[in-house]
């Protein structure tokens, strides 16, 4: 099996759907390939819902949409527990959760009770109900919507829940000639209708197996901890990122390194996703906000405050 062109089949076709984001496209598998989450915030029609339904299509994962709504309850995600006059028995009808790709759409718009339905899938890949422990389908990936913009009515995620999240990723406006061409495609139907399976699920698993078999360096992974510990004693910081943010740089450095035909992880892996890792697990202070210090502004500053280490050859 060529994992890379595993990884390349998936990018490519899902480009034919997400106009002109390539290395957007690319975080999103390699997401995937890392066996981790995915919290996509942007603004309003610019693809978020368009990139889940295209990874799952593409991939051949069972899909399921979930729309977080105040009213929604737990076991409108999970499932519940219904009794069968028949058997005289309870069956358990799973709910959208069950599925191995989900689309948590708009996730800051349901109360924290229903948010935190979904912390034991994420983190465990089991979900219990009525005390019996139900094991997630593999692959398992939960991929969340919000807004950035729009506050009112909206209950933001809590850090233990952004935390879970391997990547957050942002979408952005498309180009006028990215635009134009979207239009184009667009005139006559939606290009994801179209859209054919390049791989299967077992596919994926089997890209996940390789991706942990890509060699990081003992330096590389000092590396990877001084710069998620310079978050953490950063002045602007008041909540820097957490170990789970070491363990998902060096996952994404590792599918990085894949993607690129390496079996090795470079320091420019780490610094190119260390934003999109360790981003959203930051927590500025009060003071840092109010003058307009960015999350992106300090993970940068921590890059520069660290000295590169060189790269030795691997062992044989």
């Amino acid at each position: 099996m060529d994992a890379r062109s595993i990884a390349q089949r998936l990018v490519d076709n899902i480009e034919r759907v997400i106009i002109g984001k390539r290395s957007q496209v690319e975080l999103a598998v390699m997401t995937l390939m890392c066996g981790g989450h995915l919290l996509i915030e942007d603004v309003p029609g610019v693809g978020k819902t368009m990139l889940a339904r295209a990874l799952a299509l593409s991939s051949g994962c069972t899909f399921k949409r979930i729309q977080f709504t105040p009213d929604l309850l737990p076991s409108d995600v999970t499932g519940v527990s219904v009794y069968n006059q028949k058997t005289g028995d309870f069956e358990f009808r799973a709910g959208p959760l069950h599925s191995q790709i989900v689309l948590a759409d708009e996730i800051n718009r349901a109360t924290p009770k229903a948010q935190s339905s979904m912390l034991e899938a994420m983190e465990e890949r089991q979900i219990t109900v009525d005390g019996v422990t139900h094991p997630t389908p593999k692959p398992f990936m939960v991929m969340a919507t919000q807004n950035p913009i729009e506050y009112e009515g909206t209950f933001p995620l809590p850090e233990a829940q952004l935390d879970r999240f391997l990547v957050r990723l942002e979408l952005g406006y498309p180009s006028a000639e990215d635009e134009k061409t979207i239009m184009e495609r667009q005139l006559r139907g939606h290009p994801v209708a179209e859209l054919e399976q390049v791989c299967g699920p077992n596919e994926v698993l089997l890209l996940q197996e390789a991706v942990r078999e890509i060699y990081v360096d003992p330096l590389v992974q000092q590396y990877i901890v001084a710069l998620c510990d310079a978050t953490r004693k950063h002045e602007t910081v008041y909540l820097g990122a957490s170990p789970r943010g070491s363990l998902a740089l060096q996952r994404l450095g590792q599918a990085r390194a894949l993607i690129d035909d390496r079996d090795y992880v470079l320091p420019d892996d780490v610094k190119g996703l260390a934003y999109s890792a360790l981003g959203h697990r930051i927590i500025l202070t009060a003071q840092a906000r109010v003058k307009g210090q960015t999350e992106a502004e300090t993970v940068e500053d921590c890059i520069r405050s660290l000295a590169v280490p060189g790269v030795r050859a691997r062992s044989a």
